[in-house]
């Protein structure tokens, strides 16, 4: 249906590129259908798009995600990253999950921040820019206050 409406559109006289854009396609894509349509007389999507909806098989179960958690709030590793949360455990042959999984699972319960006594970074106030539009207009001692 796709490759009809932007066919309808183009010989009322839109461009490929804009009607593509429309119908929300590549015009890769466009090409890749109509190449197929007079091959085998039918069209397969396979754009990645499709196949988003799956879940992963390796994807952790609730009790996992709840143990990941629980790990991480432990007197012991309350005030440790995950980057040292899993060396820690793995020397004392314990594996829950993975580093990334660590990151993942506390920063969607919101607990990813800083985790020890370093100080929070501090925001610092960039200097104000000046613009040049003929010689000798701005030097280099008018930037500092």
């Amino acid at each position: 249906m796709a490759i009809q409406l932007i066919d309808e559109a183009m010989t009322a006289g839109a461009r490929q590129v804009k009607a593509c854009e429309v119908v929300g396609i590549n015009p890769r894509t466009l090409r890749r259908w109509q190449k197929q349509l007079l091959v085998t007389r039918e069209v397969q999507d396979q754009r990645k798009t499709a196949a988003a909806d799956r879940v992963p098989a390796n994807k952790l179960s609730e009790a996992e995600r709840e143990q990941i958690i629980d790990t991480c709030n432990l007197p012991e590793y309350k005030s440790l990253p995950p980057s040292q949360i899993v060396p820690i455990l793995a020397d004392k042959g314990e594996y829950i999950a993975s580093e990334s999984s660590f990151y993942r699972t506390l920063r969607e319960v919101e607990q990813v921040n800083r985790r020890g006594r370093a100080e929070v970074p501090k925001n610092r106030i960039k200097p104000k820019g000046y613009k040049a539009t003929r010689p000798n207009q701005v030097w280099c001692r008018d930037s500092v206050p």
